[in-house]
């Protein structure tokens, strides 16, 4: 282990110029143009690390990388995104530079940086001597930031043949992994009225907006804060003109749930909502379409394999649970054990701040490389 250690610490120039490359290629999920430059890059540097890479065309979105390095029959699917929430020029805003430790840029603790740990991993893995090392697919996708609407099924196929999935988006504060996330869920509740002149007939209206305001105090009744369950009306619209009784109003509600029976209790809730205005009507649309990542026996044996391999490398590996969603919560709704949050420490998520710690990325590295090793070799016991 310590040779892998070696071998991840001698490549920090390497690990520091990919990520830089990686950053500087700005890639905000919306622009097909701009994410498919950054896939073009991370497609070239996986063949140069060894990988057999394939791109995976999409119409309106950036194409998604997938990444094959062969080994034995067991294959670990090490999963991420490269599209980020930052628009193209937020490099001028947010400039590529290291400051006390602390690397610096839009993208590149959600979660370029864990894309370029994961890479040396694969590295270090045909670099140090081993027995052999389980079949590695990488797939690196374009849409998670905006629902992983067209990288989905194909997360999910590739979960059911894979022995475990690890996820490298960023730690949690501190540097610890992930062992729950919850389920996500986005909502909107229409409201059909009556329109009438506000002032000349107002009875023969029936106000969208004011029947709104009651189902806003219903939505906020279904939330459970103690118990995890979050219910936010978070965008509202509707009417027309200050004089109209409105004919229709609208909200948008996002929803957070830690466990799968949750998810029908809160859409239950939801659908069951009725008018109190006479004259107006509901419609509900959506769903949680994220389902959360539960801390199960299966995700907590593969933290305490992590746990136990940062301590082989000197270091803490700590666990915790996430309020927003990642595409490890697909894999491990699938039921394949998924270990979320390996990327290096950092902080700054969509913030102004993003950064990573620059002294806790090699290790990361032998840490996925031999958490990787491990799982293949249990496969085999």
């Amino acid at each position: 282990m310590t040779d892998t250690l070696r071998f991840c610490e001698a490549e920090r120039p390497w690990l520091l110029e990919t990520i830089e490359a990686l950053v500087r290629l700005e890639s905000p999920s919306t622009d097909k143009a701009a994410v498919d430059r950054c896939g073009a890059e991370l497609a070239r540097r996986l063949t140069a690390a060894g990988g057999r890479v394939e791109r995976v065309p999409q119409v309106e979105r950036g194409d998604h990388v997938r990444a094959v390095f062969p080994g034995g029959p067991t294959q670990v699917l090490v999963l991420g995104h490269y599209d980020t929430v930052w628009p193209v020029g937020q490099i001028e805003r947010m400039p590529l530079v290291e400051r006390d430790g602390r690397l610096h840029g839009p993208g590149i603790f959600d979660m370029k940086s864990g894309i370029a740990v994961a890479i040396l991993a694969a590295r270090a893995m045909r670099g140090t001597p081993r027995a052999t090392p389980p079949t590695i697919v990488m797939l690196w996708t374009t849409d998670e930031e905006i629902g992983s609407a067209t990288s989905r099924a194909l997360i999910e196929r590739e979960a059911r043949a894979s022995a475990a999935v690890l996820v490298l988006e960023p730690s949690l504060p501190g540097g610890a992994a992930k062992t729950s996330r919850k389920g996500c869920g986005e909502f909107e509740l229409v409201v059909h009225g009556i329109s009438a002149h506000a002032g000349l007939d107002p009875g023969t209206g029936a106000s969208a907006i004011h029947e709104l305001a009651r189902q806003i105090i219903a939505i906020e009744a279904i939330q459970d804060l103690p118990r995890g369950i979050s219910v936010n009306v978070g965008v509202i619209a509707g009417g027309s003109r200050a004089n109209v009784v409105a004919a229709e109003a609208r909200a948008t509600i996002d929803v957070r749930v830690p466990a799968m029976a949750d998810v029908a209790r809160v859409e239950s809730a939801l659908a069951g909502l009725s008018p109190e205005l006479r004259g107006t009507r509901l419609e509900l649309r959506g769903g949680v379409d994220r389902p959360p990542l539960e801390r199960s026996d299966r995700v907590v044996r593969l933290y305490e394999l992590a746990k136990g391999i940062a301590a082989d490398l000197g270091r803490t590996l700590g666990e915790g649970g996430a309020g927003g969603g990642s595409d490890g919560n697909f894999t491990a709704a699938a039921g394949v054990p998924t270990l979320d949050g390996l990327g290096p420490a950092g902080d700054g998520a969509h913030a102004a701040h993003e950064h990573v710690i620059v002294d806790d990325l090699a290790w990361r590295a032998a840490l996925v490389c031999e958490l990787i090793a491990r799982v293949g070799a249990e496969q085999k016991d």
